[in-house]
């Protein structure tokens, strides 16, 4: 799905669930977990510079990358084919009310997601995300990024996973803002293409496990 629909259909969802709060029936509100493959785009945070877009617009038009200023955190990232990205819609009233313990599990469900392939990932100090090796120098590697919008305690935007990620549309960014240090993906990391059904079924599993709910598995399809 391109981008623009999907952030409208977050908008939609998270709307839906704010007007149940001004309504008073707190308690009609409902969790959302949506998962998609966007064509080639960059994403540019509420925190992020303009100077961190390597090309011109004319390259980016050339290449089909499109490009979005967004009102999640973070600065600007990349998302593409073979990348999963994550956008829970949560009324986190019903869980906790606290956004740095979201952003922590949010990292948990990816760091859970990579040991069922054998990788370690790790968080990286001040730094949100999850990445391998954060702690040695010159082999810090990203891959995933995260940068959310919390409104009235509902939440949306997310995760950027990377699966078999093209990893060439990061060269013509600053990812993250984070100068000098990699991105990397599954792919990369396991020298093979992984099934994105399968890991997107796995990430489902971890996120049930971490936020303790349970997925309508009947989900819509676009």
């Amino acid at each position: 799905m391109s981008y623009q629909p999907a952030w409208d259909y977050q908008e939609k969802l998270l709307q839906e669930n704010l007007a149940l709060k001004a309504s008073g029936n707190p308690d009609a509100t409902r969790h959302y977990f949506l998962l998609v493959e966007h064509p080639p785009v960059y994403t540019l945070g509420k925190s992020g510079l303009m100077e961190h877009v390597l090309i011109d617009d004319a390259t980016r038009i050339q290449k089909g990358i499109e490009f979005f200023k967004t009102n999640r955190g973070g600065d600007i990232t990349y998302h593409g084919p073979g990348q999963i990205v994550g956008y829970p819609i949560l009324d986190l009233e019903k869980i906790y009310t606290d956004i740095g313990k979201y952003l922590r599990n949010l990292e948990e469900v990816i760091i859970r997601t990579m040991a069922h392939y054998g990788l370690k990932g790790e968080r990286s100090s001040g730094e949100t995300g999850v990445w391998l090796d954060p702690s040695i120098s010159g082999q810090e590697r990203k891959i995933c990024a995260m940068g959310v919008r919390c409104s009235r305690w509902v939440t949306m935007h997310g995760f950027a996973f990377n699966v078999n990620t093209d990893l060439s549309y990061f060269d013509m960014i600053i990812p993250c803002g984070i100068r000098q240090k990699s991105v990397t993906s599954l792919e990369k990391e396991l020298g093979k293409k992984l099934d994105m059904e399968e890991v997107k079924q796995v990430l489902i599993g971890e996120f049930e496990e971490v936020f303790q709910l349970e997925a309508n598995r009947n989900w819509p399809t676009f």
